[in-house]
């Protein structure tokens, strides 16, 4: 059985694209849609490129309406039947309505090393905590922000002289790596936590 495959998106795509990549030979999953809350997001363009279907529910349609964005968001989900969901820097916080509809079934990458920097300046917090070890967590989606079980981490050291910026782009390549690792074992239905280390 083919898991179909709904990634969501606010940017420009780039763990999108790597999870899309991924689904191809004998991987259990397929891509089905890439759904965004914004419409400029670039990431459409690429999936689009891909030959994926997308879909935008633009949030700003909807301000402060969050149960009306949620139900749209899930009309468009509804229409491509997924099995599974995937956030890919998707810039939304969820209510417990829509997470718990679609629990068990949807993953998040977050840029840490979770349950340290839940939310949004994980670089930068990490930083001036003076942690010497960063990363990024693939963890399954709750009610709770970036609070689900933890699937898989990838960890990096950080370097003297690190800034916000030098460090989330020596991280993104293992964020590209660690979220299809994580896909593919859960889609065959493994959840023990994987670990991918620097170096």
């Amino acid at each position: 059985m083919t898991l179909r495959t709904a990634i969501l998106i606010s940017g420009g795509g780039s763990n999108m694209v790597a999870l899309a990549r991924s689904m191809t030979g004998d991987h259990p999953a397929r891509p089905v849609l890439v759904l965004s809350n914004r419409p400029e997001a670039g990431g459409l363009g690429l999936a689009g490129g891909m030959g994926i279907d997308t879909a935008v529910v633009d949030h700003r349609a909807f301000k402060g309406d969050r149960p009306g964005f949620e139900a749209a968001l899930n009309r468009a989900l509804d229409a491509a039947a997924p099995d599974l969901i995937c956030l890919a820097g998707f810039m939304r916080v969820l209510t417990s309505a829509f997470t718990d509809r679609w629990a068990g079934r949807m993953l998040n990458i977050h840029p840490s090393l979770l349950p340290k920097y839940r939310g949004l300046d994980t670089h930068a917090r990490a930083l001036a905590a003076g942690d010497r070890m960063h990363g990024c967590t693939v963890h399954e989606v709750t009610a709770e922000l970036d609070g689900g079980p933890i699937l898989g981490q990838a960890r990096i050291g950080i370097r003297p002289g690190d800034t916000p910026d030098t460090l989330a782009a020596r991280l993104l390549p293992f964020e590209h790596a660690l979220y299809p690792l994580v896909l593919r074992r859960f889609a065959d239905g493994v959840r023990t936590p994987v670990t991918i280390e620097a170096g």
